[in-house]
This record gives C-alpha cells, sequence and structure tokens, in this order.
C-alpha cells in the first residue's frame, strides 16, 4: 500500500483534544467533524491542514482520551496519512481500524511543510525530496485492514490464517 502527499509538520504531545476537542463529541459525521480539527491552532493552521493529506509528528501523536474522533475528523478532512516519532497505542490502533495510514518514523526532522513523500507501508520506505528513509513496515494484518479501508470493511481471517 503506497502513500503519496504534502505534509503539513506538527510537533510534540498532540492531543486528542487539540486533535478534536471534546466539546464537538456529539457530531458524528466525518466531514462535519472535519471543521473542528485542530481548532485550538486557529483559522490558518486547518486552511494549511485542509491541502495537506499527510501530517508529519512528533512523539507521543494521539495522546489523552480514546475517542475516535480523534481520527474520523482526519479522515473527514481528507487525510490519508499520520506520520510521528511515536503515537498513543490507542490512537494508532484506532487509526487502523478506521482505515487511517499510521507509520513510526522520525520523518519530522527530515521534512518541511508542504514536501511531497510518497510512503509504501508494506516495504517500510518513504521516499523524501532530498532522501529515502526506512522504518519498520507495518504487519501483514493492519495493511489488510488499512487496505479495505478499515476493520469493518476487511474479510475475516479464519482462525489460525496469518
Amino acid at each position: 500500500m503506497q502513500v503519496k502527499a504534502a505534509v503539513l509538520r506538527v510537533g510534540d504531545d498532540i492531543d486528542t483534544d487539540v486533535i478534536f476537542p471534546a466539546r464537538y463529541l456529539s457530531v458524528l459525521e466525518p466531514k462535519d467533524q472535519a471543521r473542528h480539527a485542530f481548532e485550538p491552532y486557529g483559522k490558518d493552521f486547518q486552511d494549511r491542514l485542509k491541502s495537506s493529506p499527510a501530517i508529519v509528528a512528533g512523539w507521543n501523536f494521539g495522546c489523552g482520551s480514546s475517542r475516535e474522533h480523534a481520527v474520523t475528523c482526519l479522515l473527514g478532512l481528507g487525510i490519508q496519512l499520520v506520520v510521528a516519532k511515536s503515537f498513543s497505542r490507542i490512537f494508532f490502533r484506532n487509526a487502523v481500524n478506521n482505515g487511517l495510514a499510521v507509520v513510526v518514523s522520525d520523518l519530522v526532522d527530515r521534512v518541511t511543510d508542504d514536501a511531497v513523500i510518497s510512503v509504501d507501508l508494506a516495504k517500510g520506505e518513504a521516499v523524501l525530496p532530498n532522501a529515502a528513509v526506512s522504518f519498520t513496515p507495518l504487519a501483514p494484518p493492519l495493511l489488510n485492514i488499512l487496505q479495505h479501508g478499515g476493520l469493518w470493511k476487511a474479510p475475516r481471517l479464519s482462525a489460525g490464517a496469518q
């Protein structure tokens, strides 16, 4: 599975309340949720986010609550990929389960805003404007879920199947 996208960089410890503020939890449609994504960062940041299908972050992306809204609002925006040095475990799994590609890598130190990257999730390789970077590829069951657009759309594996 490959994703090619322009990036928007963010820092460390991006909390789910920043990604999707709790006061909007009653908003359930991803397209409607998208209006509130990263609202604490202001309108200029939100406008830049709309034109950047990939987010590249530092440490601990998605920390905070376990709300899936933090993932679904990004999908509503058209975000295709989040690359971070590390993720909250529950955000990482919510992302995969909802069909949002996630990669653990230090790309934030190697790219600038609006750089176009090409990421091969199965190979574990990211091609940047001036380099190629390797990362641990996603496990085949996770790739299967992502390739089908999320857990509920992916075919069920039989017991013992790899």
